[in-house]
């Protein structure tokens, strides 16, 4: 099961373009989306906006200090998630990053080559199986609704649209493969349940958080910037004596 690429029966039906043809579909979604996004919500021009008026107050930082912050921001902010203060939060957005990645590459490989080497489909269920874990295990107990403000882990809202849509895709994708895998008379149905979600997924990026995928680079990369040449972005310096949360006998519950 973890070695047969579940595309490759596919072929049986359809000509192998119609996946690939679906794949630059999502690809086109994604990039429009997220074009329409940075329009509509203004995020390119407030960033550039905020860089224009700090840029009169800022101090001097050198090319080696610009590398620097660079480094630091890819190795800290993007491949390790140091924005996150709570461990369990990151551990769980590293999983479904990482896996999101290894899902997504193993995919386009598997419909545009159809090969037979074992390492893909691995893999691709390696990457869904992180997608699972870090999902779920955020959605039912680490998100700040729940595990803060105790509401239900059933509480369905529009920022919800592309956790649930990343979810619903990789689980039906998983129950596809492993039907398909058995012969089942009930793959079909799955497969196209799945192609339903991943639609949903790649094509509601305006509405969603996908997008923030793109942006979280460039905004780390300016908070650091505005640190080091004095501006912070605007914010007040460090408090003396800062604010503790929690006490000897409750764990902090802030994000």
């Amino acid at each position: 099961m973890f070695t047969h690429n579940p595309f490759a029966a596919l072929g049986d039906f359809w000509s192998p373009l119609v996946m690939q043809l679906y794949i630059v579909l999502m690809i086109v979604l994604v990039a429009a989306g997220t074009l329409f996004d940075i329009v509509h919500k203004g995020s390119a021009r407030y960033f550039l906006d905020n860089w224009r008026r700090s840029k009169s107050r800022a101090q001097q930082v050198s090319g080696g200090e610009l590398l620097s912050i660079a480094v630091k921001t890819g190795l800290v902010d993007v491949l390790a998630s140091g924005e996150f203060c709570n461990a369990r939060r990151r551990v769980a957005h590293l999983l479904t990053m990482y896996g999101f990645l290894l899902y997504v590459i193993s995919t386009a490989v598997m419909v545009f080559s159809y090969s037979t080497a074992s390492i893909w489909p691995q893999l691709w269920w390696l990457g869904g199986l992180m997608i699972l874990v870090g999902g779920y295990w955020f959605w039912f107990f680490i998100r700040a609704d729940v595990a803060a403000e105790g509401n239900s882990p059933f509480r369905v809202m529009h920022a919800d649209l592309f956790i649930l849509s990343l979810l619903a895709s990789v689980t039906l994708g998983l129950i596809w493969a492993y039907l398909q895998t058995r012969a089942s008379a009930g793959a079909n149905v799955f497969f196209g349940l799945y192609v339903i979600a991943t639609t949903v997924l790649f094509g509601s990026v305006p509405w969603s958080k996908f997008a923030h995928m793109f942006f979280k680079p460039a905004a780390a990369f300016e908070k650091r910037l505005s640190y080091a040449n004095g501006t912070r972005s605007n914010l007040p310096g460090p408090a003396d004596r800062p604010e503790q949360f929690g006490s000897a006998r409750t764990s902090p519950r802030h994000y």
